[in-house]
């Protein structure tokens, strides 16, 4: 079911669907989308487009091109690249929560002729002021929250078939680690389309349920940090040589599969844009649930989010790996090398 998969998601911009009637809208990461429907428009996650194209580091030259540093982190120059490749002219930038970079980036864009709408989460996870900032939002898009909030509801059926999934993945170990990591990172705006991904999903995970479970004695990997470049690659070698990561933070955060009475709730436990003490609570939670070996820990070149590994090696009591990339679109022998040397310990770990 990867590679079927796999098709669909590069398509997203090219195939007529249902909703494309609808106003489209780029988004640099994971937004309220149910507000942004319920105005009529859709959410496209550029990130998804980006790292899905055939060919990424076309759009890494094309910002390039354009004057963007090389030492600059390569999702920001690839979401450029698909706004100027792609047919977006709007764009949702979000200027607090996310990446430091998402400002100048949004400059950059509406010097280019691109509208653009920023969007701030509140500083702290506080329902009351989301409940504002969604309000707020609501009315710059011409609709109103309780339209929203229905949006909500038609949504918790795709959230909860991601969360089936994860536990395949953990639980019931009949998921790799990249069909989860697939799935749940492109809830950020259901692939364009919120019924063909239930439909979709469906699918997998009746699928998925018919399988033979993964042996038991495989490593058992939790992947921290942002979505790497590295990909379905990076999955694959770590299955190859005896581990599984079987939990993917990030991702998991963006399908956001925890039950909530509210939206101003739901983007309030969304752990991601606030404090690193929240995405360590929720984490320690996970690693010890999922039965965790050790720690993937990836970061993307010149992101500040990197200097938090710092803590995370203080405070989390496994081993862990940290890697970095940029805009390399594989596995190098060093990284190979790194991995292997890893999950080799792990597995001469006499506490497993």
């Amino acid at each position: 079911m990867e590679q079927a998969a796999i098709p669909a998601l590069r398509a997203v911009l090219q195939q007529p669907r249902r909703v494309i009637l609808m106003n489209k809208i780029g988004i640099t990461t994971n937004v309220p989308i149910e507000v942004l429907l319920a105005g009529g428009y859709q959410p496209v996650d550029l990130n998804n487009i980006f790292i899905s194209d055939p060919d990424p580091e076309r759009l890494i030259k094309i910002a390039e091109k354009d004057g963007f540093p090389i030492n600059c982190c390569g999702w920001i120059k690839g979401i450029y690249g698909v706004c100027m490749e792609y047919d977006i002219d709007t764009v949702m930038c979000v200027t607090n929560g996310d990446c430091s970079n998402t400002v100048m980036l949004m400059e950059v864009l509406k010097h280019r002729g691109l509208k653009t709408i920023p969007f701030a989460y509140p500083e702290q996870p506080d329902i009351n002021e989301m409940q504002k900032t969604l309000t707020k939002l609501a009315a710059e898009l011409g609709t109103t929250l309780e339209a929203a909030e229905n949006i909500r509801k038609q949504l918790e059926t795709c959230r909860k078939l991601a969360d089936r999934l994860d536990t395949l993945t953990w639980k019931d170990n009949k998921v790799s680690g990249f069909e989860n990591h697939l799935w749940l990172v492109s809830a950020s705006d259901f692939n364009r389309d919120y019924e063909e991904y239930e439909k979709q999903l469906s699918a997998v995970i009746e699928n998925a349920e018919k399988r033979k479970s993964y042996p038991e004695n495989s490593i058992r990997l939790a992947y921290i940090g942002v979505p790497s470049v590295y990909g379905k690659e990076l999955y694959r070698f770590t299955e190859n040589d005896g581990a599984r990561v079987i939990y993917n933070e990030v991702q998991r955060q963006f399908a956001m599969t925890q039950p909530v009475a509210s939206l101003a709730e739901q983007y309030s436990i969304y752990t991601y844009p606030y404090s690193i003490t929240y995405r360590i609570e929720d984490i320690k939670r996970e690693l010890e649930k999922r039965n965790i070996d050790g720690i993937i820990h990836y970061v993307q070149a010149f992101c500040y989010r990197g200097i938090g590994g710092i803590i995370f090696k203080d405070v989390f009591k496994l081993p862990m790996l940290t890697l970095e990339g940029n805009d390399n679109f594989y596995l190098d022998q060093h990284v190979r090398t790194r991995i292997e040397a890893f999950i080799d310990m792990l597995k001469r770990n006499p506490g497993r």
